[in-house]
This record gives C-alpha cells, structure tokens and sequence, in this order.
C-alpha cells in the first residue's frame, strides 16, 4: 500500500508541469525597459540637485538683461521651485493618459513610441543656455515629466504580464532597482569633476537622450504582452509565438487557459474609464489599497531626501565641498537597498517588504527631527542625521519604492487594470508635486519638525499594510481576485477549501464566488472547460 501512495506520488510529480525559469529574453526586456525608461525618472529626480546654485544664476541674470532688475529670493525660490516640481506635474499628465496609450498601442508600443517625448525634452533643456531662456528648462522638464507618468506605470504592467506568477515580484521590482540606478548616475555626473561645473549643467539635464536611444534601437524587436495580445487583440497565434519566446520549459497551455478565464470572467474586454472603476463596489477595497500606497510613496518625504539632498546634509553640518561626494554614496545605497528587495521579494513576499520599508523610513524620518535639534549640543549627531538619511533612502528602496506599481498590476484583471494605474498613477504624481513644491516652505516655516509630519504618513502607511493588504506572492491574478471574496476568506480561514477549489460566478462581468446550494463548498469549474455552469445553464 505504502508502495503504491509513493507511485503515486511520483507520478503526479511527473505530470506536474515544471516551474517556469527566467530566461534570457525576459532578463533582457526587464532590463532593456527599466533602463530607457524607469532609470529616467530617478535620474530627473536627482538632477536638478546638483546644479540648482548655476540654475537659479542663469534665472537670475536672464531676468536681469530682459528686464534690467534681477529677481527677488522669494520669487528665485518659486522659479526653482516650480523648475523642480513641474516634472512632476508632466508626470501627472502623463499617468492620466497612459490607460488610452496601452489599449491602442499595447504595453511594449506605448514604451516605444513615447521615447519621442524624452528626445523633445532633452533638446529644450540642452539648448536652453544658449538660447537664453528659462522657460525652455522649465517645459523640457513638463515633457520629460509626461514621459516618466507614462513609463512608471507602462513598464511594471508590461513586465507584469509576460512574468510567470513565479518571477512576476522579482521582475517587477526591476525598474525600481533601475531608478536607483538612475538617481546615483544622476549624483556621480554632478560631481565637480565630471558635469558639475557651470558651463556643463545643460549638457547634464539632457544626457538622458543617451539610454533612450539605446532602448528605441532594440526594444521593438522583443514580442508584445501576451495577456494584452490574447485578451485584449483575441490573437492566439502571436500569443503562442510571445510565450514561446519569454518561456524555456513550462506548460505555455496551462497560462492561455489561465488567460481565457480571466477573459470569460470579465463582462467587456474594453478597457474601463476611470469612472466605472471607482464606481465599482466590487473593486473599491483593491482601489482603496491603491490610493493608500501609491499616496503613502510619496508623501512619506523620500521625494524631499532627493529633490534636496544637499540642503539637508548642508543643515545637518556636513562640510561644502564633502557634501557632493556624501550625497553620491547614498546612490550605492539606493542601489544595494534595491537589489535586496528584488531578490527576497519572492520569498518574503510583498507585505513583509512594505511593512518594513514604511517602518524604517518613519523612524529615521523621526530620527532627522530628533538629530537636527541635539546636533548644536552633540557634535556626533552631524552623523547619525547622515545615517537616518541612509535609512530613509535604504527603507524606501527595499520595499516601497517598487511594490506599489507591481501591486497595482497584480489586484486588478484586464479591463481594470489601466483604469487601476490612472488612479494610482495621477495621486502619486499629484503627491511628489506636493512634496516638491511646498517642502522648502515648509523647512522654511516648521524646520527640523517638518520630518515628524513624514514619519507619521509612513507608520501609518505601515499599520495599513498589515492589516488590509493581503499577500499575492505566487498567485496568478484570477487567485488574487478571489482573495478580496469575504465568503472566500472565512471559508480559507477556517481551512475549509483551497483557493483552487473556488470558482467565478459571472456577476455584472467582474467574477464571485458561486456556492452549491446544497452544499456548504463551492461547486468546482475546471480551467479546460470552455464554459461556466451557472445555475443550470452554459455561459460564455
């Protein structure tokens, strides 16, 4: 008896299909995307930082021979200011219209076909200096600004759905190791050895043309989404030629079928407006859980640590001429802080990752506070103020800096999901704007206090985690929508039934969970099927 229990054990081992393996191509396209597109955004954001003393005299004495006065500091410090912060109102933008770009274009074309956007912005911001004009830095930062709205959201969705469930936390964490990247090669250029000197600064805001370019030579070579191709263009043929090429050895049938029941389970595969979304009480948790950690991300300061890195790190002490070179050690930071993240992410989970990320930043954020005031009498606390802007900048990377993308792609099907990256797109937009544009001020008028504000936003972002967001770590994106079912999780809870053992109930288009009247256990649908058995009947 015993012989044959281990027979047939070894027999279902076998017909087990294997685990899908990372192969080279989706390595390549993971990389390809985040580097002439997310590495983008953490470049911008880091490199008006530098050069902000060179930009606000070139202001200066433009105003000065227009008008034969220069300008007051209140109102250099709006210029700048808004310089700063209107990449994030181009972000904005950006994330409000990228829902329109993936349904026409798909994910790999909306990456593609916006590199123009990134060309036109470098070329205002490189001819700026000798056009002598402000305003053409201000608008090339808007249209770089649109172009990072759209890639922040375009390329975790893209990298989502041509993931197995396996890798789909590791390669979603991928752009976000990539904009770490870009804020330390940001921090390394603006030294004053290589592009941190005046003559060079134009040259500096548009060096981003470079990986552009690279990325728009090779990425059109590599297939488009094949969720997007099957669910959204109804092509099986260039779905099966997709997964041929993102796959090495594992069953390609299992993942269509998993793809065709997310397909039947949706009322309309056309894309849903922002409206319908928000309107719908069946998804209001999973946009909830949206809202919270995409606003958290940016208002829990990191936006502040980067925009004025050196302003900080001048208030805690640091000598002038040492302040470039700390400010560019963080960046190795970011970086190690970010490889962490994406190698434990599937083992630990998502959860685990935000939990500790928003944890760590609150209390170095409380830590910045409690320094500044102590440093006047203890001269060491120049340096533990430095180490809580490391653990502001490591917290943030480990965790929160990635998954809040990769989560909005995971708690969303199909036709939700675009309408699911507008909202968090445009409120996390909308946050780093904020954050930009009132954080001098509010230096200005709280000082050292104004960390406390940050620290309270990231435990409370943190206690939200624990306690609403559940774990989609391995689940494909049919269990994770089971997951927000109530009668799903007390029957999970108590043990009762496994996740596979639940089947969708068409209900308006979005899936339920369908019980057995006669039964307490829900009545079981297998993938293979073509059709839903619904109260007798068969249904598309």
């Amino acid at each position: 008896m015993a012989q044959k229990n281990t027979d047939h054990d070894t027999a279902a081992e076998q017909e087990r299909p294997p685990t899908p393996q990372l192969t080279g191509s989706l390595l390549a396209v993971a990389f390809l995307t985040s580097f002439g597109s997310s590495m983008l955004y953490g470049y911008n954001l880091a490199v008006v930082n530098s050069p902000s003393a060179y930009i606000k005299d070139f202001y200066n004495q433009t105003v000065l021979r227009r008008n034969g006065t220069g300008l007051t500091e209140e109102t250099l410090t709006v210029m700048y200011s808004l310089t700063v912060s209107v990449f994030a109102i181009g972000g904005m933008l950006g994330s409000l219209i990228v829902g329109m770009l993936v349904t026409r274009f798909g994910r790999k074309g909306t990456v593609v076909k916006t590199t123009v956007l990134v060309f036109v912005g470098g070329i205002l911001m490189g001819f700026s200096r000798i056009c002598g004009s402000p305003e053409m830095v201000i608008i090339g930062r808007f249209i770089t600004g649109i172009h990072s709205g759209i890639s922040l959201s375009v390329v975790p969705m893209y990298l989502g759905e041509i993931a197995p469930k396996n890798l789909r936390g590791f390669l979603g964490l991928v752009p976000s190791i990539f904009i770490g990247t870009g804020v330390f090669l940001a921090q390394i250029l603006g030294l004053h050895e290589l592009l941190g000197k005046e003559e060079h600064w134009p040259f500096f805001l548009s060096v981003i043309v470079i990986p552009t370019f690279i990325q728009l030579l090779v990425l059109p070579w590599f297939p488009e989404s094949p969720r997007y191709l099957l669910i959204d263009k109804h092509n099986v043929h260039a779905t099966i030629t997709a997964l041929k090429y993102y796959r090495a050895k594992c069953n390609i049938q299992a993942e269509i079928e998993e793809m065709q029941e997310e397909q039947r389970s949706l009322s309309s595969v056309e894309t849903l407006p922002v409206w319908t979304l928000l309107a719908d009480e069946r998804v209001r948790k999973q946009v909830l859980c949206v809202v919270v950690i995409n606003i958290g991300m940016q208002l829990s300061g990191i936006d502040a640590i980067w925009f004025y890195t050196n302003d900080i790190f001048e208030d805690a002490g640091i000598p002038e001429a040492e302040i470039q070179y700390t400010t560019a050690g963080t960046g190795i930071i970011e970086i190690i802080a970010g490889l962490i993240g994406c190698f434990t992410i599937e083992r630990l989970g998502r959860r685990p990752l935000m939990i500790f990320g928003f944890t760590m930043m609150g209390i170095c954020s409380a830590g910045i506070t409690l320094t500044l005031i102590l440093q006047g009498h203890l001269p060491f606390m120049h340096y533990v103020s430095v180490g809580c802007v490391i653990g502001i900048i490591a917290g943030f990377c480990v965790g929160p800096a990635g998954v809040p993308f990769l989560i909005t792609a995971e708690l969303f099907k199909q036709s939700h999901r675009p309408a699911a990256y507008i909202v968090g797109g445009s409120l996390n937009w909308l946050s780093n704007f904020t954050v930009g544009f009132i954080f001098p001020f509010l230096q200005m008028s709280a000082g050292s206090y104004c960390y406390l504000v940050f620290s309270a936003i990231c435990f409370s972002v943190a206690i939200y985690v624990y306690f609403c967001i559940p774990e989609t770590k391995n689940k494909t994106f049919m269990e994770i929508s089971r997951l927000f079912s109530k009668k799903e999780a007390v029957l999970e809870s108590e043990g009762l039934i496994h996740v596979d053992q639940l089947k969708l109930k068409k209900m308006n288009g979005y899936g339920g969970v369908e019980f057995d009247s006669s039964s307490s256990v829900p009545r079981q649908t297998h993938h293979s099927s073509r059709f839903f058995a619904v109260d007798g009947e068969k249904r598309l």
